[in-house]
């Protein structure tokens, strides 16, 4: 599986370089299987300036990712069924037209894919991404602020620890993380204070960190329901290699609109923590590839490996002589 991440031509100093080696590391292990997401997603990114430069599809459409098999919506479809997170979206609509054969019926498709555009799966996207890469003592969840509680109660069996993304710096694999909603920004401090007290409802999003160049003074980040996809972010870094310069949410809008656009920025949020990943387990070996296997009436998205049989050939037409009165 991690194998496909790696396959082709890599420029120097290019984030998720097709041709990289396999993993020796739980961080480029964990961005190996990121990549692999965001070029099946056709590798949308935001620029230096928080500005989308590319996108291809989006969420709730039903055009082919880069794989020419899976409709975009089932793939995150995909994400909440491989975690096994969508059995506690029950109360939600469409939630149970996901999980069951209904999925693939007009009807079905229709209200599953209502829940995909209706629900936050960001933070089911790197539960899918730690999952797959078998990171040991990840919690998975839907919500951020839960594996990121875990982070900062320091527990010694889970994978990541709280830092101030300020003060530390960032390496392949971590997750840098925001809050999203809040009227007043809270800064690392404060979110540290309030998530101690409580804060178990507050929406976040958290990026993988796939990419950290201090010398290019660039950090690549990639996170899932991002306008709209699989999408990398483009930030800065300086030379000792933290994260400078990030836009900043403030208690006033800054004015983005047409004709005063030099505020307008995706990454201009309240960026409160940086996890940064301290597993010391060894790593397990790189998973086997598929035995090559086909289907003829194959389930959309086909399983990994798997391959449409190809058309049996037609028997040669006998033309039976006609019978002898």
């Amino acid at each position: 599986m991690l194998a496909l991440a790696f396959a082709g031509h890599a420029r120097a100093g290019e984030p998720c370089p097709l041709n990289a080696p396999l993993p020796t590391t739980w961080g480029q292990r964990i961005a190996s299987v990121a990549c692999a997401e965001h070029r099946l997603w056709y590798s949308p990114f935001l620029d230096e300036r928080g500005r989308l430069a590319s996108t291809t599809v989006a969420e709730a459409e039903n055009v082919r990712l880069q794989d020419r098999t899976t409709p975009a919506w089932r793939r995150v479809v995909d994400y909440w069924r491989a975690t096994g997170l969508l059995s506690q979206m029950s109360s939600h609509p469409g939630a149970n037209e996901c999980g069951t054969s209904a999925l693939d019926s007009l009807y079905g498709s229709a209200i599953c894919r209502a829940f995909v555009i209706d629900t936050p799966w960001s933070a089911v996207f790197v539960t899918f991404v730690e999952m797959r890469a078998s990171v040991p003592g990840f919690q998975a969840s839907a919500s951020h602020v839960d594996y990121v509680r875990q982070a900062l109660r320091g527990d010694p069996a889970g994978p990541y620890r709280f830092a101030d993304p300020d003060a530390e710096t960032p390496a392949m694999g971590d997750l840098l993380c925001f809050t999203r909603g809040l009227t007043v920004p809270l800064g690392s401090a404060n979110f540290r204070a309030t998530l101690a007290r409580d804060g178990s409802g507050m929406a976040m999003h958290c990026d993988i960190v796939v990419e950290s160049d201090p010398a290019g003074g660039t950090l690549y980040t990639i996170g899932g329901n991002v306008l709209q996809g699989v999408t990398m972010r483009t930030l800065r870094l300086n030379r000792e290699g933290r994260v400078w310069g990030l836009p900043r949410k403030t208690a006033t809008p800054v004015a983005c609109r047409p004709g005063a656009d030099e505020a307008c920025s995706f990454d201009r949020q309240d960026w409160v923590a940086l996890l940064k990943l301290q597993v010391t387990a060894p790593l397990p070996p790189p998973m086997a590839p598929p035995s090559p296997a086909c289907c003829t009436l194959c389930a959309l998205p086909m399983p990994p490996g798997m391959q449409r049989c190809p058309a049996p050939s037609a028997a040669p037409l006998q033309v039976q002589p006609p019978a002898t009165p």
